[in-house]
């Protein structure tokens, strides 16, 4: 033990020295005289980068260095979040990143095949001193040479898993198992399906994976970043600390309702209109209804537009031809919108023209192509004209396009439109996917702004060319008959090169970037829950990572959004049939088993094919069950009753309830994003998807559906109640009574 927290004490020695570099680092970037933009760039690249690093550094703080492996040669390495060498010539390392191929033996080592190790050490820390260790010996010199995991073997996994929760997820560097380490590890190519029912840990898996294509892919993911997707708020705020503690936090969190720039959805729709937004067929509707935005005057009521000589006459044959020739340049709406215009101003040109220039003798038009140019920038000009081609090609918007539709449904059965029609409100995260399928239809409205951006910087790079030819200009004759050995400006930098120079550098991080640009194109994606998703929402993901490199995440049979695609075909056929890989993780390490027995026997009567995964654990405590008349008291009480418990609480309840049983929960946590810190939260079934806590209150069950109830009931990893106040839903039983 000495020896180690002697080592431990070292290394923590030597995060403080870099961590202080780093700051100092900061401190004299923003202290370095020089007012000039190139050094102003240069102090915010190192300010950037610098802060970057203290934040990684900070985050690592806790568990630092968590193992140990000793080779069979009497080498061994230290195992900790991130790697760390010493500041000598040969930068000695002095704790290996977990993520490095020499760490994989310490999450796949077993006593028969022992990986070239003697013994794996666990060293477990609070704050800065070493509290325990755990060793395995591996490699025995005895003559079956079985090798042999001590009687403890499991022990700091156990601890993990009975230790108290403290409403954040903690990450499971020190506990990975040999079949997560696997999938964690995979190769970094296409899809990558992991489905495992609760407990079975593949939420936490998938953001190790996260931090592991950081490590491993660190160029390509530092530049493209990666997208990481979950349900809700309350799921996001939970998992928020694992990849920080990790070393990582240039990752772009988000729920499927933050994924249009711009845009968070707070509405709620009914069950019926969320079913019907998610349909894969709404694409072929907003397409419908952008064209029905492409229009023509009725035939017999053309639109006149007032000029000085005479009223032009914009009528159906006109704007049939115009339309024509925008649809057949294939853009989307408003960037084929100059073409509708300038057809339309050479058609009127052609009859203003046709008019003014016609020789009443039947000859040829008096009127020459400079004339006709002149009455084209006359009619190009005109307001009026303007207004009619905005009339019949109207520049939109996406939120204006949905608002539009959704305020008059067409193209869809006439149940469906009465279930869907809105005037207003909020936008609802059904709604996020079909604002991004407008977005495409419509045509990027940042194509003016990137064409006058790019016209700005060939602008600075003439300018800059004109100050080297000046310089060249100006140079000395003195060296007229032989080649000078002094260099001028045009010598060494080029037009382009000395334009960048003065250009304003976006030091944001590439997941900041991409938060705020919809047509960024991820490295890597990882969807939690990905069973709930929407066709329509699957459309919007993989526009944003058209290499379909992905990692989803989740459990068909927890299924309970309406429009959710739920099977694995369903969801990735259309992009990239069957060429993904499914892994399934089998083994439930946070559902003790007399509480998943009752879950398991539930879902069981409403599909008898079905096979939960296996827990590890046993507390010996069973689930109990409590009839009432009076839910807010006995909830209250059960609460109270609770708080001799330790770790945290959550009653799951269907939200109409939510109002009174808050009276008698007036510190809970609850809401769209409840602060799960607290001792008492208040949930949904769907609030509490990804979640865990180690007492669960499960109220009224009868009013959930199987999909919901069976999240519920295999929330805790400690104990569970329900309470009720008429039967419990057919096939739930199992439990004491209370």
């Amino acid at each position: 033990m000495r020896n180690e927290q002697q080592y431990v004490s070292r290394l923590y020695e030597r995060l403080d020295g870099i961590r202080a570099q780093a700051e100092a680092g900061v401190e004299r970037s923003f202290a370095a005289v020089g007012s000039g933009q190139q050094a102003r760039v240069e102090r915010d690249v190192i300010v950037a980068e610098r802060s970057g690093l203290l934040a990684a550094l900070n985050s690592v703080e806790s568990g630092l260095c968590f193992g140990r492996i000793d080779l069979v040669g009497g080498i061994h390495h230290h195992i900790g979040r991130i790697g760390i060498r010493e500041s000598d010539a040969e930068r000695t390392p002095l704790v290996v990143d977990w993520r490095a191929p020499v760490a994989r033996s310490f999450y796949l080592a077993t006593g028969h095949a022992p990986m070239g190790l003697r013994r794996r050490r666990h060293i477990t820390t609070s704050g800065r001193t070493v509290t325990a260790l755990h060793d395995e010996i591996l490699d025995l010199t005895d003559a079956e040479r079985t090798g042999y995991e001590g009687a403890d073997a499991d022990a700091v996994l156990l601890a993990a898993l009975d230790s108290a929760r403290t409403g954040r997820m903690h990450d499971i560097v020190q506990t990975i198992q040999a079949d997560q380490d696997r999938i964690i590890r995979a190769p970094h190519q296409g899809v990558l399906v992991v489905e495992g029912g609760p407990g079975t840990g593949k939420t936490v898996v998938a953001l190790h994976r996260a931090a592991y294509l950081l490590y491993a892919q660190r160029e390509l993911l530092a530049r493209r970043a990666v997208l990481i997707v979950g349900p809700n708020p309350a799921f996001l705020g939970y998992i928020g600390d694992v990849l920080p503690s990790l070393g990582e936090t240039g990752v772009l969190l988000a729920t499927p309702g933050e994924l249009f720039p711009g845009v968070v959805a707070t509405g709620t729709d009914t069950l019926e209109a969320a079913e019907i937004k998610g349909r894969p067929e709404m694409a072929d509707v907003l397409a419908d209804f952008v064209r029905d935005q492409q229009r023509t005057p009725e035939p017999g009521a053309p639109i006149e537009i007032a000029h000085d000589d005479g009223a032009l006459v914009l009528d159906w044959t006109i704007a049939y031809e115009a339309r024509s020739k925008a649809r057949d340049a294939k853009l989307p709406h408003n960037l084929a919108r100059p073409h509708f215009a300038f057809r339309i101003i050479d058609l009127l040109t052609t009859q203003l023209g046709d008019r003014l220039g016609a020789d009443p003798y039947g000859g040829p038009n008096f009127l020459g192509p400079d004339d006709l140019a002149l009455l084209g920038k006359g009619i190009a000009a005109s307001s009026e004209v303007h207004a009619a081609i905005e009339e019949l090609w109207p520049h939109l918007t996406p939120e204006q396009l949905l608002e539009d539709y959704l305020a008059d449904p067409v193209h869809l059965p006439e149940t469906d439109i009465e279930a869907i029609r809105r005037k207003g409100g909020e936008w609802t995260v059904a709604d996020i996917p079909l604002l991004d399928e407008a977005a495409e239809l419509l045509g990027d409205d940042d194509s003016a702004a990137r064409a006058a951006a790019e016209a700005a910087r060939q602008e600075q790079i003439d300018f800059a060319q004109g100050v080297l030819d000046l310089s060249h200009g100006s140079e000395s004759y003195e060296f007229e008959d032989e080649e000078s050995e002094l260099l001028a400006a045009h010598d060494i930098i080029d037009a382009e090169r000395m334009a960048e120079r003065h250009e304003e550098a976006d030091h944001r991080s590439a997941a900041e970037r991409a938060a705020a640009d919809r047509s960024w194109a991820f490295g890597h994606i990882i969807v939690d829950e990905a069973q709930e998703l929407s066709a329509m929402a699957w459309r919007l993901l993989m526009r944003r990572c058209p290499t379909r490199s992905m990692t989803l995440v989740g459990d068909p049979a927890q299924t309970a959004e309406p429009g959710g695609c739920g099977a694995w075909d369903t969801i990735l056929a259309p992009y990239v049939e069957d060429r993904y890989e499914h892994v399934r993780l089998g083994v439930n390490y946070r559902t003790p088993v007399e509480i998943m027995d009752v879950a398991a026997a539930f879902l069981r009567s409403e599909d008898p094919s079905f096979e939960p995964p296996s827990s590890i654990r046993s507390t010996g405590v069973r689930p109990w069950a409590r009839r009432t008349d009076d839910l807010p008291r006995a909830v209250a009480e059960a609460v109270a009753a609770a708080a001799t418990e330790s770790g945290h609480l959550v009653v799951i309840a269907p939200e109409e309830l939510h109002g009174a049983l808050l009276t008698g929960l007036p510190d809970a946590g609850h809401g769209r994003a409840p602060d799960l810190t607290r001792r008492v939260v208040l949930l949904t079934p769907r609030q509490a998807k990804g979640l865990e806590f180690d007492t669960v209150l499960v109220v009224e069950p009868a009013r959930f559906a199987a999909s919901d109830l069976y999240v519920a009931l295999t929330r805790a990893t400690q104990r569970l109640g329900v309470l009720h106040t008429g039967e419990l839903p057919d096939g739930l039983g199992g439990f004491t009574q209370a």
